[in-house]
């Protein structure tokens, strides 16, 4: 499992050179209590694109990961998100939270949020989901209550956004995950909307398999001097 050759891109910083072969969680700058919340479901060692990815985004860069499905992209921008939420001065508010992660699928909406609800309690924070296909009163109430994270699907997320429901005016860190299969779903007019509702300035973290369906767009939209790290897909 090795580092792909760096490209040459204009919509960003190319892959920097990285030995992944024994880096280690602590090295990369990840809290102890999140490191222990990983060694409790096995997790010990990162993978090839959360090596990569991890120190950028911890500093607080705009990361653009290419990996494909499998690669272990959520805890690459799950960490992140926790860590930029437990040192920031702000405070969890009702239906405004502090971090949005975009994801195509309900089913994806809750494999995202089970692996980040131990990651965010370590650091005493909490995580909601929202999607379609579903009642909405249960996500409702979760966002009443106030989580710092919000996992969502565009179309859910729009809706309640419309009910004034939610609000985006607080979101500090913003992850689009398997953007280009979102973009097959035809959800980036969406994403984009989504997006604009985020403050300028905030942290982006964007994951796809390639660059395709208009996902530069919103690279070069939405992101600030992005570094691009690209991996190979972990394999068991």
């Amino acid at each position: 499992m090795s580092l792909m050759s760096p490209e040459t891109t204009d919509l960003g910083t190319p892959d920097i050179a990285l030995n992944v072969a024994s880096v280690s969680f602590a090295e990369l700058g990840v809290p102890q209590p999140i490191i222990a919340s990983l060694a409790k479901d096995g997790v010990t060692s990162p993978f090839p694109i959360q090596a990569a990815t991890m120190r950028d985004a911890l500093a607080g860069r705009d990361v653009l990961g290419r990996g494909r499905t499998g690669s272990g992209k959520t805890i690459a921008f799950a960490i992140p998100t926790v860590v930029a939420l437990a040192n920031s001065t702000t405070r969890r508010v009702p239906s405004r939270p502090r971090a949005l992660v975009l994801v195509p699928t309900r089913e994806l909406a809750n494999q995202v949020a089970e692996a980040m609800r131990p990651l965010a309690a370590a650091m005493s924070l909490k995580v909601a989901t929202v999607f379609g296909g579903v009642g909405q009163h249960p996500q409702l109430a979760a966002l009443r209550s106030g989580g710092d994270i919000q996992v969502a699907c565009p179309g859910r997320l729009e809706d309640l956004i419309q009910q004034r429901q939610c609000h985006l005016d607080r979101v500090e860190v913003t992850v689009l995950d398997e953007a280009d299969h979102m973009a097959d779903l035809g959800f980036l007019p969406g994403v984009r909307r989504l997006m604009d509702a985020t403050p300028a300035g905030g942290q982006r973290l964007l994951f796809s398999a390639t660059l395709d369906n208009g996902i530069d767009v919103l690279v070069k939209r939405y992101m600030s001097q992005p570094v691009i790290h690209s991996v190979d897909p972990a394999v068991a």
